[in-house]
């Protein structure tokens, strides 16, 4: 067993605040008991807390919600459900069936007494026409662009690299929803209307994009709201209306959690978080990733993995969006599979989610992709959670995804063509402008 892991007290927060050493060795204590791993559970609680300082918020219940039925389900019940206020933070937000039911469910909360606070991004957004948006001001909900792209219409500095690629969605300041969802249509096969009225959908819809999100309940959401409030402030928007934004909030759960959110110019502790995780591992590393186009460090922390014994599996798009960007991932495959490392590509239309689990008991969920407009041109989003009973339902929704997907052997692939191998090295190169 590897014990280099920091020896310092793991400093955690409740809902009242602070907690002490002594509560916090009983938590540390409850989690060993779960998990039957007490130096992985030690090593990661350490490294968790190391990379930042900040404390690790107790007490929270965290809900896996797989594909667009069910988390736009969860959305539409927690926007019925909204009594003061709704603070939605989105990249894409479409004018298309999903995205017109959506505005509707929120102007009639806004009309209902409830203040409704939308940021879109100006380009995930850029073919959604004008008027979508201001339907919704007409009804009294505050709309705010991140970075327009119009001169006239920013009154900020503007950059066109410089996107709002976050997903959140927080409801009276006490439960949020967060993760790689978009709004529009390509998460669901059927009408948006039916959506969030059926009570049962499919888990698995080849012909619609996979992807995953994470609904919160306790007191880091006041950490979800913070992200909030601060986008919106450093976009010189609107003051917001008064309300109880951050009201006290009591335990829901047994998981803890730590929102990270990155602004391109800082340490991306969203990536240095998932490496650490990584460098820790003892038993195995589960990667769900959109697109994957990486840097050095990212590889050689995988591949060292693989290389000790730890079982380490990535799970990709087998089709892309971006064609460079899906050979830009197959030019990682090689040496990747050579260390050890488990290569698998998903069957259906597109795989959009951006998930990690490692040893049972880390976890991420999030908006934050392992390319270079995640890691240093987008602001993301993304949650760490340590919680065996999560862990373990992260790793059965993994399990369940591969078999969706096709395992890369090794052999057949180095006999792929000299055209492919051309423009995966192309791409390769290209990666940074990706």
């Amino acid at each position: 067993m590897r014990a280099d892991y920091p020896h310092k007290h793991v400093k955690f927060e409740s809902a009242q605040g602070p907690i002490s050493n002594a509560q916090g060795r009983l938590i540390i204590a409850r989690l060993e008991r779960e998990t039957g791993k007490t130096d992985i559970l030690k090593r990661h609680l350490a490294f968790e807390q190391a990379i930042t300082g900040s404390p690790l918020v107790t007490g929270n219940k965290v809900t896996l919600l797989q594909n667009g039925a069910e988390t736009y389900r969860a959305m539409f019940d927690a926007i019925e459900g909204a009594e003061d206020s709704i603070n939605l933070e989105t990249f894409e937000f479409d004018d298309d069936p999903i995205g017109q039911e959506f505005a509707d469910a929120l102007i009639a909360r806004q009309r209902a007494g409830v203040q409704v606070n939308v940021i879109y991004d100006g380009i995930g957004s850029l073919t959604t026409p004008e008027s979508f948006f201001q339907r919704m001001r007409d009804s009294g909900i505050r709309v705010l662009q991140f970075d327009p792209l119009s001169p006239t219409a920013r009154r900020f500095h503007w950059a066109t690299t410089h996107r709002d690629h976050r997903k959140l969605m927080i409801i009276d300041g006490r439960s949020a929803i967060l993760g790689g969802i978009n709004l529009c249509d390509v998460y669901s096969s059927s009408p948006g209307s039916s959506i969030h009225r059926e009570h049962r959908a499919p888990i698995v819809d080849l012909g619609s994009w996979r992807d995953t999100d994470i609904e919160i309940e306790g007191p880091a959401v006041a950490q979800c709201q913070q992200l909030f409030i601060g986008h919106w402030t450093s976009q010189q928007g609107w003051p917001l209306s008064p309300r109880n934004y951050f009201p006290p909030l009591k335990p829901e759960g047994n998981a803890i959690v730590r929102i990270i959110g990155f602004t391109p110019g800082q340490l991306s502790v969203i990536y240095v978080t998932l490496i650490s995780a990584i460098n820790n591992a003892e038993t195995n590393v589960y990667i769900t990733d959109a697109y994957f186009a990486p840097d050095a460090r990212m590889i050689n922390a995988m591949e060292a993995a693989a290389r000790r014994g730890v079982d380490v599996r990535l799970l990709i798009p087998g089709s892309n969006t971006s064609s460079l960007v899906e050979a830009a991932s197959r030019s990682y495959y090689s040496e990747l599979m050579d260390a050890g490392v488990k290569v698998y590509e998903w069957h259906g239309t597109m795989l959009h989610a951006k998930t990690a689990t490692v040893d049972h008991v880390w976890s991420t969920v999030g908006s934050s992709n392992l390319d270079w407009w995640s890691l240093a041109r987008n602001d993301e989003v993304t949650a760490t959670i340590l919680s065996a009973g999560f862990g373990r339902q992260m790793e059965q929704m993994f399990d369940n995804d591969l078999r969706n997907a096709d395992a890369i052997d090794p052999q057949e692939w180095r006999s792929r063509s000299i055209f492919e191998r051309a423009k995966e090295d192309f791409a390769r190169m290209s990666q940074r402008i990706l």
